[in-house]
Order: structure tokens, then C-alpha cells, then sequence
């Protein structure tokens, strides 16, 4: 069992997940920092000042804050949009590089008159089977 789970753990497959789950909780800091930094004081300006976090109303003893929540969805919406635009912009670069790496490869003539022989001697060969 110890043998498999080395096995397991070892495979590619396992050790690129783990650094991507790295990569995306720092990328994830990153992208928060911008949204709470730059981006949420800038739509707050637009909105004429608005803090929706502050937003709530009582119940009873109770207090619904539901502000906090339109802000969360605020900020998903803005975080979803910025990784969004990330991955379209890496999408468009690696494409570019495997764009380049293709080449096609021309097969000699003399290779390409071999194919066709063989193809025609492999035709006729059915054919004579075939009667």
C-alpha cells in the first residue's frame, strides 16, 4: 500500500494539482489585494459614495447585514472579471507560441512515390484476393 501511494504521489498528475493550488491561493492574494485596493474605491467613487457594507436593518434583536452580502457578490463579481480577463490575455500568449512551434515538414519526393507504390501494390494485392 505504502508502494502505491508513493506511486500515486509521484505521478505527474498529483504535483502539478499541488502547485496549482499554490499558485492560485497566491494569485488569489494578489487578485483580492486589487480588488479591495484599487478596484472596490473606484466603483465607490462611481456610486457616488455608496459603502454597501454598511447597509443593514434589525429584526428583533437581531441585525441583517445585507450590505455585506451585496458586497461579497460585488467583489465575486469583480474578482471572477479580473481572473477572467488573466486567463484570456495567458490563452492568447500561449497560443501564440504553439502557433509558432508548428511546422509542417515536407516529405521528399522520393518518400512520397514509395508511399503511393506500396499503397498500389497493397490495392492490388485486395484485389487479386478478391477473385
Amino acid at each position: 500500500m505504502i508502494k502505491e501511494f508513493k506511486a500515486f504521489i509521484s505521478k505527474g498528475n498529483v504535483l502539478a494539482l499541488a502547485i496549482a493550488v499554490v499558485m492560485g491561493a497566491a494569485f488569489g492574494k494578489i487578485v483580492s489585494s486589487l480588488v479591495e485596493n484599487i478596484i472596490t474605491p473606484i466603483v465607490g467613487i462611481l456610486l457616488g459614495g455608496v459603502n454597501f457594507s454598511a447597509l443593514s436593518f434589525p429584526v428583533g434583536e437581531a441585525i441583517i447585514q445585507y450590505g455585506s452580502f451585496i458586497q461579497a457578490v460585488i467583489d465575486f463579481l469583480i474578482i471572477s472579471f479580473a481572473i477572467f480577463m488573466f486567463m484570456k490575455i495567458a490563452n492568447s500568449i500561449f497560443r501564440k507560441k504553439e502557433e509558432v512551434k508548428e511546422v509542417v515538414v515536407e516529405v521528399p519526393a522520393t518518400e512520397q512515390y514509395l508511399k503511393e507504390i506500396r499503397d498500389l501494390l497493397q490495392q492490388n494485392a485486395r484485389q487479386d484476393e478478391r477473385q
